[in-house]
């Protein structure tokens, strides 16, 4: 997960919205959003909508667009620490690569240098100024201002200048109507908006990979549902918890996550019966995919999300992962097949999942296991298992019998209140 952003106080004389000075924000800059060209106005409303979702429980914010790269968002009657929240918030929506929480002061060089000269208040170190002006009718440009404030900081504090390696860092923004002061930024997560690119379905398997694989389908702009297989009715409910969980940590980047889960548990035994014991494992997959491609139809999504990585187990070998291609007419995205282990638990851990991934659970992965599994299975092999089984009919089986969820990083709905209507009903 993102680091976090606290508003710095200003010391000496205090400063609020009845002088015009220091009213705390949050300012974002953006990244590939701005090379959209002709469509970039599709690509930023939905990302304004995303930003007014990812707060929702905040009540009213104002936002606005600054030219092409530039989004601020303000809440006026919010404490400091109410606005340090919000920027946060704004650290885990895609399309959002830098956030910084700035004093808004008029476009006046004296407000300015009072602002700038009190932030920089009890530091350490070498210091640097950069200025940028937006509204080129600024009295100064962005070196005269950047000299300035550098001067009226030296005289204040006494600190050494250092322009390239400094410990801290003086930012001023000068815009239309306003100037912004700040200091620190923390990364977002970049990217595209979630929703800009269509919808998807993750099967989340409740370990380390399937969440890092939705995240990144998010960062590119997909907004997606989660499957869970469960392997109830022969094991508990942890498993579901787990994927729970997981969803709730990954709605944050998002909004509005829905996660259906299935009892395969009986489907397993049915598996287990009908064939090569060691097909059972693929062929087990091929039946999640075909479930999968039942219930992306119902939810109008595009495509089938996994955490697969080549080579990672035995059952992720390119002759595997081929079979598993044909079972389904939807394509199936991959984000983490190039990935080692070592990275995809780096990434698990810098989106807040890992914790809860390594979480002990059985789930319908590791029950009814054969001692050894195909490495190189057949898809003629697989299908005769199939026609055995009837796959497409037991598929639309499993999809009437999903539970719905709606985890809520908000804090919407609690694990107990269980939506059991049929898959069917479901919008999109």
């Amino acid at each position: 997960m993102s680091a976090s952003l606290e508003a710095a106080p200003l010391p000496a004389t205090e400063v609020g919205a009845d002088s015009g000075l220091g009213e705390l924000c949050v300012l974002m800059k953006l990244g590939e959003i701005v090379l959209k060209g002709s469509n970039r106005k599709l690509f930023e409303r939905r990302l304004h909508n995303n930003i007014r979702n990812s707060v929702r429980d905040f009540g009213h914010i104002r936002l606005s667009q600054r030219g092409a790269g530039v989004i601020i968002v303000r809440k006026p009657e919010a404490s400091d620490l109410e606005v340090a929240e919000i920027a946060d918030r704004m650290a885990n929506v895609t399309g959002v690569v830098w956030v910084h929480l700035v004093r808004r002061v008029r476009k006046d060089l004296d407000a300015i240098t009072d602002i700038g000269v009190r932030s920089m208040a009890d530091r350490e170190g070498t210091f640097a100024v950069r200025a940028r002006r937006r509204d080129k009718r600024f009295e100064m440009t962005s070196s005269e201002l950047a000299g300035h404030l550098g001067a009226r900081i030296i005289e204040a504090h006494g600190y050494r200048v250092d322009l390239k390696c400094p410990d801290n860092t003086l930012h001023v923004e000068v815009d239309k109507d306003e100037a912004f002061v700040f200091t620190e930024g923390i990364p977002g997560q970049g990217g595209l908006p979630a929703g800009m690119s269509g919808r998807g379905l993750v099967l989340m398997s409740g370990g380390i990979d399937s969440p890092v694989a939705a995240h990144r389908m998010i960062r590119r702009g997909l907004k997606v549902d989660f499957l869970h297989f469960s392997g109830m009715p022969f094991t508990g409910p942890e498993s579901i918890y787990k994927a729970y969980s997981l969803v709730r940590e990954i709605d944050r980047y998002q909004v509005g996550s829905r996660l259906f889960v299935i009892p395969f548990g009986k489907a397993q035994q049915q598996l287990k019966s009908s064939g090569n014991e060691r097909l059972q494992i693929v062929a087990q997959r091929r039946l999640m995919l075909k479930t999968a491609e039942a219930m992306a139809d119902d939810l109008k999504a595009e495509c089938l999300i996994t955490g697969d990585a080549l080579g990672q187990v035995s059952s992720q070998t390119m002759s595997n992962i081929t079979a598993l291609d044909d079972a389904v007419d939807l394509p199936i995205l991959r984000p983490l097949i190039g990935m080692d282990k070592s990275e995809i638990m780096s990434e698990a851990r810098r989106i807040g999942t890992l914790a809860i991934s390594e979480l002990p659970d059985e789930d319908c992965c590791t029950m009814l296991t054969p001692r050894q599994v195909e490495t190189a299975a057949k898809i003629p092999d697989l299908r005769v298992i199939e026609r055995r089984l009837d796959a497409e009919e037991l598929a639309e089986h499993l999809v009437s019998s999903a539970q719905r969820h709606k985890p809520s990083f908000l804090g919407d709905e609690a694990p107990s209140q269980v939506d059991r209507s049929p898959v069917a009903t479901v919008q999109a």
